[in-house]
This record gives C-alpha cells, structure tokens and sequence, in this order.
C-alpha cells in the first residue's frame, strides 16, 4: 500500500511537472505563419472561411496563381487595390473575389461555385 507520504511527493511532483511544462508553453510559443492560415471574409452574403493550406498544399495552388500583383517577393493585400466598390479601372472586391475564385474553381473542375458553399457561414 502507498503511504501518505509517498502520495504527497507525487501529488507536488505532478503540480511543479505542469508549472513548468505552462511555463515553457508560454514562454516558448511556435512561431508565426508567414502568411495566414485562415481568413474570414465578412459581406452581406455570409462570412466566407478561406483557408490558405488547403489550396497552397492539398490543391498545388501557388501564390500566383491569386496574388496576381507580387513584387520583389513581397504579397501584398486584396483590399489595397481592390476598394469596397469598383470602377471601369479596377473591380471591386467582391467581383475581384467572385472572378478569381470561382473562374479558378470551375477551370480546375474543383470547388464550390454554388454561393451558398462558400457563403455557408
């Protein structure tokens, strides 16, 4: 039989093994994606949930292959050129989105081009 003793030093063995090891969590985080892992686009339509893995690894999609505006290794943002509405020189951003996404998805005979399979949020 364990005596109290035994389960004592036990007990305070288990409580200083998880300080440390949330200590070390803390302290030590993973690094930063360089690029987003998901991205939840907000519109009238219903949120939109985009995740960038999927096309970078499982689907082969290169960053080109969207990011159409990459200089000197540097990706830049949709909403920087692409305003909430758009005019004769540039598309708005959800006819910019609209365009590339299910242009792309019905190129490739893959994905939703349905709206409520990406507006499903």
């Amino acid at each position: 039989m364990t005596s109290k003793k035994d389960l004592q030093i036990a007990s305070l063995l288990a409580v200083v093994l998880f300080i440390t090891g949330l200590t070390c969590y803390a302290a030590f985080p993973p690094p930063a994606p360089n690029e987003p892992v998901r991205l939840m686009f907000h519109n009238a339509a219903g949120k939109v949930l985009f995740t960038h893995g999927v096309h970078n690894t499982e689907y082969d999609v290169s960053c080109l292959d969207c990011h159409h505006n990459i200089e000197d290794d540097e990706i830049y943002n949709c909403s920087e050129c692409h305003e909430a509405t758009g005019d004769e020189s540039m598309p708005g951003r959800t006819d910019a989105f609209h365009a590339q996404c299910t242009g792309c998805h019905q190129d490739m005979g893959a994905g939703p081009v349905e709206c409520n399979s990406c507006h499903a949020i």
